[in-house]
């Protein structure tokens, strides 16, 4: 089981005594010891430049603490989309990675194809985050919600002025397929993805261009 958003702490103990592996998503190296002393199996190292709620650090800065800071594994992500991004996370001491962006424009992803082509024609500026304000920020591709979001913000908007835009839109567009209005959210990296795969091929090709890149490196020292 993987969670996020939040401390899973109170069902930890639950969970354990039913014999399920937790990995809880993290955002900080205080987070990573609280989940470890747990009794976490693993921790998600999920830096700022992932899609959907996100922390402060950036996964090329938090990985490695995180790392340093436990003595379970760790899974890098956010800003990952390709075997470049994965080679990355080993050199930083990651056991592996999580991929979110890139699965959701795959060919098995449930939701609309609208939200697919939106990631998929995305460049490297077309991602935002709001909610900084409330103390939820959250990363999504850039819309006429996620404009007028940012306007409230700015005027100072309250909290549940706030919650009234976004109330359902994440719904919106997965399910409705609606870019105007919808939360797409996407990190960073959607400006790497042209085409929409089957899940098989992302990570058949993941992988294989992982080993190159290592494989590279070998070869330069």
């Amino acid at each position: 089981m993987t969670t996020g958003a939040g401390n899973p702490g109170k069902f930890m103990e639950l969970w354990k005594n039913a014999g399920v592996k937790v990995i809880p998503v993290v955002a900080s190296v205080a987070m990573a010891k609280m989940m470890e002393r747990a009794g976490a199996d693993a921790v998600v190292a999920e830096g700022m430049e992932s899609g959907g709620h996100i922390g402060s650090t950036t996964t090329m800065a938090l990985v490695p603490q995180v790392v340093d800071a436990v003595s379970i594994p760790v899974i890098a992500a956010g800003g990952s989309a390709d075997g470049r991004g994965m080679a990355a996370a080993f050199m930083l001491g990651a056991e592996g990675i999580q991929m979110g962006t890139r699965f959701v424009a795959s060919k098995e992803s449930i939701v609309h194809e609208n939200y697919k082509n939106q990631i998929i024609k995305a460049k490297d500026i077309d991602s935002v985050v709001t909610g900084m304000s409330t103390g939820h920020p959250v990363r999504s591709l850039r819309n006429q919600m996620t404009r007028e979001y940012l306007k409230l913000e700015k005027e100072n908007a309250d909290f549940m002025e706030l919650e009234k835009l976004t109330l359902g839109s994440l719904r919106k567009a997965v399910q409705d397929g609606d870019t105007v209005n919808g939360t797409l959210m996407a990190g960073q990296i959607a400006g790497l993805i042209r085409r929409e795969q089957t899940c098989r091929e992302i990570i058949e090709e993941t992988v294989q261009q992982a080993q190159e890149c290592i494989a590279a490196q070998g070869q330069l020292k």
